[in-house]
C-alpha cells in the first residue's frame, strides 16, 4: 500500500533536515504514477519548495505528457524511465525492439523542460545487447541527459537470483564503450564507493562521441575548488558564471582550464566545424548493487543512495 501522504511529507522534511537544499530526491515505488495524481503533484511540490531536486522514477506507462507538464510546473527536474527486457512487455523480443518505447517516452518529455534519463537492468538476457543500447543513447544524446545501467542484484523480489559471472563493472563499461565508439573514463569522479558506482561523461559532436572526463590534474583541482558550490542544473548560466569566476580568480586553474579546453577542442576540431559548434552531453552511470546476504560495511557507510525510512536514512542496499 502507498505510504500515507503526510508520512511522505514527514520523510521529505527529514531529508531536508539531514542533507539540506540541493539534495536530489528520487520519487520511486513500485511506480509512483499509480498514486493519486494530485498527491504526486503535492509530493514534487513539497520537495521543490525546499529547493531540493525531484526526479520521478517510472516505467513510463502512465507518465503521459500532460502529467509530465503538470509535474514540471511545480518543479520536477528529471524523469527516469525504466525500460528493459526484465519487464516482459508484450510484443517486444529484444532491447533493440524496445527502442520504439524509448523514443516514444523521449517525445513525451521533449519541450517540457524536464531532463530525460533511462534506467536499464543488466542481466544475462540482455548483456549481449548492451553495446546496442549504449549506441541508441549516444545517438539520442540531444534528448537524453543520463543513461543508468543497474547490474542485477543477487537477491531481490524477482525470479532472478545469482548474477551471471560475465556481468561486472568492467565488462559493462567495456560494452558501453563499444556502443559509444570511444573509451569513456569512468574513474573520475567517484560518487559513493568505487565498487558501487561508476560515472562517466561523453560529448556527442556531429554524430561522434568523445570522452570528456580524464585523469587531468586540472579536473581534480576544479572539483576541490568547487566542492561547496551548489551546481544548479536548472540554472546552467549561473553554474557557468560561477565556474568562470572560479577560474578567473585562480591563476593556476585558469591556465589549466585553457590547456584542458584547448586539448578537447583540438581533438574534436573537425566535428565542431561540421556541427557549427553544437555539442551534446550525456552521462553514463553504473550501479553495482550488493547481495543482501553479503553486505560490505565500508560500502554501506559510503553509500550515496540513501532511503529515508520512518526511523531515518539508511543505505539503499541495507534497506
Amino acid at each position: 500500500k502507498d505510504v500515507p501522504l503526510q508520512e511522505v511529507f514527514r520523510r521529505i522534511d527529514t531529508i531536508y533536515r539531514h542533507y539540506g537544499p540541493g539534495t536530489d530526491i528520487q520519487i520511486s515505488g513500485g511506480d509512483p504514477t499509480l498514486r493519486k495524481r494530485e498527491e504526486l503533484v503535492q509530493i514534487v511540490k513539497r520537495i521543490t519548495d525546499f529547493k531540493m531536486g525531484a526526479t520521478l522514477f517510472t516505467n513510463g506507462i502512465l507518465a503521459r505528457r500532460d502529467l509530465i507538464e503538470e509535474l514540471a510546473a511545480v518543479g520536477l527536474s528529471d524523469i527516469a524511465f525504466h525500460v528493459d527486457m526484465t519487464q516482459e512487455r508484450k510484443g517486444y523480443a529484444s532491447e533493440v525492439e524496445l527502442n520504439v518505447i524509448r523514443k516514444k517516452y523521449i517525445e513525451r518529455a521533449k519541450g517540457t523542460g524536464v531532463n530525460v534519463m533511462f534506467n536499464t537492468t543488466v542481466y544475462e538476457g540482455n548483456f549481449h545487447e548492451l553495446n546496442d543500447i549504449a549506441r541508441f543513447f549516444c545517438e539520442n544524446a540531444e534528448d537524453i541527459q543520463l543513461a543508468s545501467f543497474q547490474l542485477q542484484a543477487d537477491t531481490g523480489r524477482g525470479v532472478l537470483r545469482e548474477r551471471d559471472f560475465m556481468i561486472t563493472q568492467e565488462t559493462v563499461m567495456n560494452e558501453i564503450n563499444k556502443g559509444a565508439g570511444t573509451k569513456i573514463n569512468f574513474d573520475i569522479p567517484n560518487i559513493g564507493h568505487k565498487d558501487c558506482n561508476k560515472y562517466g561523461i561523453a560529448l556527442e559532436i556531429n554524430g561522434r562521441m568523445f570522452n570528456f572526463l580524464d585523469n587531468d590534474p586540472f579536473l581534480l583541482k576544479i572539483m576541490n575548488q568547487t566542492a561547496d558550490f551548489d551546481l544548479d542544473r536548472d540554472n546552467k548560466m549561473r553554474t557557468v558564471f560561477h565556474m568562470l569566476k572560479t577560474l578567473l580568480f585562480s591563476p593556476g586553474l585558469w591556465w589549466g582550464g585553457v590547456r584542458f579546453a584547448g586539448r578537447k577542442i583540438w581533438e574534436a576540431r573537425k566535428e565542431l566545424v561540421a556541427s557549427r559548434g553544437k555539442v551534446n552531453k550525456i552521462t553514463f552511470f553504473l550501479h553495482n548493487f550488493m547481495d543482501a546476504s553479503k553486505l560490505e560495511k565500508e560500502r554501506c557507510e559510503s553509500c550515496s543512495f540513501m532511503v529515508m525510512t520512518s526511523e531515518g536514512p539508511i543505505s539503499m542496499c541495507v534497506f
